[in-house]
This record gives C-alpha cells, structure tokens and sequence, in this order.
C-alpha cells in the first residue's frame, strides 16, 4: 500500500491539471451535459476518490486526499465519485461496468448523494440504511466523510490491487519519478511488505481450506457413484419409461459434472456448485426410485442434514445440538428413526486439528459446502448456535469464502478486477430517492 507522503506525491501532479481543464471548461458550451464514465473509472482505478474537476466546488483537493488516504489505510474496496449535477440513472451500473472492480460505490452529484454495492461486499439492505443515515446531511465533505466511516466498518474484501502500484508514470518527469522511488524505499517498503505477507497468507489458508475440502467432497461423490453402481438399473430393462431413463441420465450427468466441478476448484467458495450438483443428482436418483417402485414421486427436498450422503430428506425434525436451541432440520428415514427412539443421529464428522468434528464445529471453510446442500434461505437456521454458523454471520464471511448461505453466487471478491461480470442487482438505484430494496426504510440506495 503507498504510504501517505507517496500518494500525496503523485496528487500534487494530478491536481494542477485538474483544477486548469475546470477553468478552460468552466465557460464551455455542454462542459456539464455528461460526464465521462470511462475516465472516472480510469482515476478510481488508481485511487479511491474522484472529484470532477466541474464538482471541485464540493470537495476539496486537500478534503479528497484525506478521504482517500482512510480508505487506503482501511484496505477496504470503498470508491467514492464527486460529479456535476445532473447525472442518470445509469450511472450506478455504467461507473461499476467501466471500473470493473468488485466495490462498494458512492457518489456525490450535486445536491444528490446515493451508492451501490456488489453484495458479496455489501448487502442491498445495508447499502440503504448507510445512505439513509447521511441522506439529510447538506455539507458533502461531512456527508461523504460519514458514509466512509460508516462503510469501512461494515464491507467486505480488501483495497483493489492497482492501488498500490503507483500508476503508470504517465506524465512524470525522470527527477520525479526517483523522489518517489526514494520515498517509497525509504517509507514504503516495510508497510509494502507487511500487505504483501498478510495477502499471502490469506491465500494460503485458503488454500489450505480448499485441500481439505477436496478430502470431504472426494468422499461425497464416491458415495454417490457407489449409489449409482447399486442402483443396478438399464435403461433397456423391461418397464423402463423415458422419464426413468431421463432421471438416471441426469444422475450420470450430476455425477459428471460434481468431479469436473471439483478438478477444476480453485477457491473454497467454488465447491458450492460441487455439492450443488450432488444434491440434484441424489433427488434425480429419488426420483427414479420412486418410479420403479410405482410410489408417488417426492417432492425435492433437500439432503439429511446431519450427513448428505444419506441422500434426500424425508422429514423435517426437531432437534437440539448439545448447549444449542432447538430447530427444525430435514432428516433421512434412518435417523428420523434414531431421533424417534432417543438416540443421536449419524452425524458427519471431518478432520479438524482438535480430532473428529461435525462439520458445523469445524471451521468456515465448510460453508460453500453446505450452502451447496442447503441453499436458499434455510441454511441459517439449520446452522444458528453453531461455530459455522456464527461465522457465516460475520460481514466479512462472504468476502473470504463466497455466499456459503446460498444468498447469491460467489465468485469474485472485494477488490477483485470482474469486469461486467457482476450481479446488476445492486446497482440499479436512480436518481430522486425512493425504495431501493429497503424493505420499508425510506432513503433507499439512489439518488
């Protein structure tokens, strides 16, 4: 990360510019129609903060460079644009398009105040009530100052990469350009470093979570290909309709396609779709069973909570964990008849460094996994009290290991370069207020 002094640096270059393009511009015909997303996008690419050198009346250089400098401090995915009146609506959307950084957004346009998050960094309802507690505040510099605060407390992921590289140079002359070396080898090294080690070690627990993911998932699809071979079915056998034939194919495929998921895993939270794909190939297989049986064909529930690998849920179960509350989990036939009787429920159990745990006690990496199982709105219940469950409940869990709950895709970070791939959802606020996914709270996310 650059070091106050060295960013300070590089905005005594930039500003000057800035503020002559407004006096040239100030009496241009149209010089306020429309702002060019792309360069803003160009400047929060390099720094958290842009003001419009039409908007330099709302902020500050000396204000910009102190907002930006706590963003950069906190490593937090936080930008902020101060642009002329009279901007669209689009331009949630279109600024995140052309930035193509996984972030939250605020921008300052005239009078207006609104912002937009990617919700793996933000959720949509917290994005609201941030906006809201600020929307009455006129002074943009006290307004935007207590959006950031407010933010960095809250979002998830780290500071983009391109933060701490210092720009291209463009523009800076030999003798400038070896100030800068010298004050970053004299101030900037060690902090440099020190973000550098603290990245990689990051990384490198989660790789470590993923290789022991790779143990736990490698036994889930060798048990579902054991299904497969006890099923014992043709689709040339006598009685065999198209619609068994369709369900075992889509068995096969699940299967197919839950080992090709995990070869090509890379991230803890991409094991969701592994499991996903597990979970549709033993309701397949249900369904099937339920075919050739003649029976009623179940409804798709989910698999037994207490192990997946019993296959789909019969039943829902009250049940309460030792020093827990009691929920309602779905259950296999087996253990819905080992609760029925007073004994406890086969459960799964993984490697930990504390020996044999279920896999709810045994650490955040089996969120992607059990959000794979259990998505949808469910998981959080089935997993409250528990030690998965408390921190999947942190605001930072979706940066570090994907929507394990099921609430969205996963994927990308905070901080990382997705370009337009990202979920638009969040970012269509408009301009003049309104509900903006409040759930009742005036303010809303736009302008």
């Amino acid at each position: 990360m650059r070091t106050p002094l060295f960013r300070g640096l590089m905005r005594l270059l930039i500003v000057p510019v800035a503020a002559t393009v407004a006096v040239l511009t100030a009496g241009a015909p149209g010089a306020h129609a429309a702002t060019d997303l792309s360069k803003v996008a160009e400047a929060l690419r390099e720094d958290p903060v842009y003001v419009d050198p039409a908007a330099s009346d709302l902020l500050s250089s000396a204000d910009a460079e102190a907002l930006a400098d706590k963003i950069e401090d906190a490593d937090k995915p936080v930008f902020v644009a101060v642009l002329p009146a009279g901007e669209s609506d689009e331009v949630f959307r279109n600024l995140r398009t052309e930035t193509g950084i996984t972030g939250l957004y605020a921008i300052r346009s005239g009078a207006e105040f609104g912002a937009a998050a990617d919700p793996v960094v933000l959720s949509e309802d917290a994005v609201d009530n941030l906006v809201a507690a600020v929307r009455g505040t006129d002074d943009p510099k006290a307004q935007l100052n207590d959006f950031v605060d407010s933010a960095l407390r809250n979002v998830g992921g780290t500071a983009p990469a391109s933060w701490s590289d210092g720009g291209s140079g463009a523009g800076v002359d030999a003798s400038g350009l070896i100030a800068v070396g010298a004050v970053l080898v004299a101030g900037g090294a060690g902090a440099y470093a020190l973000v550098r080690r603290t990245r990689r070690r990051h990384e490198e627990e989660r790789r470590a979570a993923l290789e022991k993911l790779r143990v736990v998932v490698d036994e889930d699809i060798t048990a579902f290909g054991e299904e497969l071979d006890r099923l014992d079915f043709h689709p040339a056998e006598p009685g065999a309709d198209d619609a068994m034939r369709a369900d075992y194919e889509s068995a096969l495929d699940a299967y197919e396609q839950a080992k090709r998921f995990m070869d090509s895993a890379r991230r803890p939270e991409e094991v969701k779709a592994v499991t996903q794909a597990l979970a549709d190939g033993r309701f397949s297989l249900a369904q099937l069973a339920a075919r050739r049986e003649g029976r009623p064909l179940p409804e798709r529930r989910p698999p037994c909570f207490f192990d997946p690998r019993h296959g789909t849920a019969v039943a829902d179960e009250t049940w309460t964990p030792p020093g827990g509350s009691a929920r309602e989990v779905p259950v296999c036939a087996a253990d819905r008849t080992r609760l029925s009787e007073g004994r406890d429920p086969a459960i799964r159990e993984v490697d930990t460094e504390y020996g044999r745990r279920p896999y709810w006690d045994a650490g955040p990496a089996y969120g992607p996994w059990a959000g794979g199982y259990f998505g949808g709105g469910i998981l959080p219940g089935l997993l409250i009290g528990t030690m998965l469950g408390s921190m999947m409940a942190a605001p930072a869990y979706g940066a570090d290991y994907g929507a394990g709950y099921g609430y969205g895709e996963g994927g990308y970070e905070g901080g990382d370069v997705s370009g337009a791939d990202f979920d638009a959802g969040g970012f269509d606020g408009g301009f003049g207020g309104g509900d903006f996914g409040g759930g009742g709270f005036d303010g809303g996310g736009g302008f």
